[in-house]
């Protein structure tokens, strides 16, 4: 699983991506476990870079990756359009709180990153995790999390406005 990103996004995110690939990063559906400090402690410092800061979804999505969703919260609810609407909504299917996800994707409505993930239906997926997660994270489900999350970081780092 690769990111393309521009070269200045690519440049900050690279410690994170080293430390923590795209192929281990989400691996929860709906996570149980406090983030790993050390992931926190990077995300801390790639959040204030000005190539990210500049850009609020991309400090939700970086917040998501490492599991920290009330982190990712605070900032996704201050992003008031589709793409915010996109990163609240996947925040609160991985909190377990799957009518607000859906309440969110349904404001996010056909967001343009949506259109590149094979087999994606946000609301599908919102009730495959619902029905499924207690038994344990199916496989297929944390792939299709992870090409979600990297659709939209990827479209993020081309069209959220700095």
């Amino acid at each position: 699983m690769t990111l393309t990103l521009p070269p200045p996004v690519d440049e900050a995110v690279r410690p994170l991506l080293r430390v923590l690939p795209p192929d281990r990063a989400m691996g929860r559906l709906v996570p149980t476990e406090p983030p790993e400090a050390a992931h926190t402690l990077l995300v801390e410092k790639l959040v204030v870079l000005p190539v990210i800061a500049a850009r609020p979804p991309l400090v939700a999505a970086l917040w998501l990756y490492v599991d920290a969703l009330d982190r990712s919260h605070k900032v996704s609810q201050t992003i008031e359009d589709a793409t915010g609407s996109f990163w609240h909504g996947i925040m609160h299917r991985r909190e377990g709180d799957f009518s607000n996800s859906h309440y969110w994707f349904n404001r996010a409505g056909t967001h343009p990153a949506m259109t590149s993930i094979k087999g994606y239906d946000p609301h599908q997926l919102i009730d495959e995790v619902k029905k499924t997660h207690a038994q344990g994270d199916r496989a297929e489900l944390v792939e299709l999390q992870r090409r979600e999350w990297i659709s939209l970081f990827e479209w993020c780092c081309v069209n959220a406005p700095a």
